[in-house]
């Protein structure tokens, strides 16, 4: 048995939390691969709306393992009060999620540092949710970090003040205000909390079920644009979103990552600073947040829009060996008279279908129209009663691409999803 793999191809905010939970009915297993609670992840049903931030979005399917791998960074005090609130409603978080011991913990001074550094980037910050997720990753790669399985260790407090002193000596470069230890005793509730939950060897745990050919459903968080390698560099995040991360974020050999689907939106979104070339700063790029609800599920940001790109669409899916695509929130676009996709960027006068390597480089987008469907999409259940029009667009996508869309989602709701060819 093979990895399954779930990312999205975007800035991220694809709507990934939906399709894992649509997916998970099929899949005894999902395993977050990379990230931490910067991630908002969104699902809905039963009239209900739920984000989770850092537990894998199997959570609410019965008879389901829900991993967090050891690429993922994990704040002890959110991911206790996450736990909290689904227990409130009698979800049993403690038989559904396990961690492997390789996964790196949250600071309170990682906050604290992400605060700093952005402060004093002043007008060239790139974004940062400040969840303390960069300054983790650093003291990960610079093998000062602290694991879960640390917590385990009879030295664990001491492991502790030594990385908060160095945080304290880093801090030293900022004029900035803080107080180390205001949520320093949270911090130790929380990481009791955490005692209580599986801590696994997740790559033997992982390698196990697929020896007993279990199904498992890898599920990554932000978009592969944001990717430390091959995203919008300098404005990404700090972990591999891409289909790799998958492997090194769970310890699965590449051999054994299966079938990769990836996410994209009918459109574009994007939050915080870094290119964006179809970014609409008009009257339609105002209907497209309105409409899409277009506000981060983390921190509330409103989402900058424009029509889709799929020069960044195409590079993206060759970059993830994409298999299958699932378009999201195309019923956002049922009212536009016309609807424009990106084929091309304009680059000092100069048409290319490559994404630049220059990251400031001024970009002319060159669209192709659509006529609009006009049509509510978000009551269609069966493909054959899709408009002709929204299936010009779509076939359209699949043609460039070369790579078929296999769900559209038409609505946050789980019964809002169109799977097509499911034999």
């Amino acid at each position: 048995m093979k990895v399954d793999v779930v990312l999205g191809l975007q800035w991220g905010d694809e709507g990934k939390g939906k399709i894992v939970d649509v997916l998970a009915n099929n899949y005894p297993v999902i395993a977050r691969f990379q990230g931490g609670p910067n991630a908002g992840h969104s699902l809905q049903f039963e009239d209900k709306k739920f984000v989770l931030h850092t537990i894998p979005s199997g959570v609410f399917r019965k008879n389901t393992q829900n991993i967090i791998g050891n690429g993922v960074v994990i704040d002890p005090i959110i991911f206790m009060e996450e736990c909290l609130k689904l227990e409130e409603i009698g979800v049993p978080v403690r038989e559904r999620i396990y961690i492997s011991k390789k996964a790196h913990l949250i600071l309170p001074g990682h906050k604290i540092i992400d605060a700093a550094s952005e402060q004093a980037k002043g007008a060239s910050k790139i974004g940062s949710t400040l969840k303390g997720i960069g300054p983790t990753y650093m003291d990960k790669t610079g093998r000062n970090g602290i694991r879960v399985g640390d917590i385990l260790t009879p030295d664990f407090h001491d492991r502790f003040s030594v990385l908060k002193k160095k945080h304290i000596s880093f801090l030293k470069q900022f004029d900035y205000q803080y107080n180390i230890e205001e949520n320093e005793a949270k911090w130790f509730e929380a990481i009791e909390y955490l005692k209580e939950f599986k801590l696994i060897d997740g790559e033997y745990y992982i390698n196990n079920l697929l020896s007993e050919n279990k199904r498992v459903l890898a599920e990554g968080a932000q978009g592969s644009l944001l990717d430390i390698d091959f995203g919008s560099y300098p404005f990404v995040t700090s972990s591999t979103t891409t289909c790799a991360g998958a492997s090194t974020g769970l310890g699965v050999a590449p051999r054994h990552i299966g079938t990769v689907s990836g996410i994209f939106k009918a459109y574009c979104t994007r939050v915080g600073s870094g290119p964006f070339p179809t970014e609409l700063n008009d009257r339609t790029g105002e209907m497209l947040r309105e409409f899409g609800a277009e506000f981060g599920a983390t921190t509330g940001r409103p989402r900058r829009t424009g029509w889709l790109d799929l020069v960044a669409l195409k590079y993206a899916v060759m970059i993830n060996g994409v298999d299958n695509l699932i378009m999201m929130k195309a019923d956002v676009l049922d009212t536009f008279d016309k609807v424009c996709i990106a084929v091309a960027y304009k680059i000092n006068g100069e048409i290319t279908e490559s994404l630049p390597y220059d990251t400031y480089a001024q970009i002319e987008p060159i669209y192709k129209e659509f006529k609009g469907w006009k049509r509510d999409l978000s009551k269609v259940t069966k493909e054959e009663d899709l408009p002709f029009e929204f299936m010009n667009y779509v076939r359209f996508i699949e043609k460039e691409i070369g790579v078929p869309i296999r769900i559209i989602s038409l609505g946050p709701d789980r019964s809002q999803t169109i799977i097509r060819n499911e034999e």
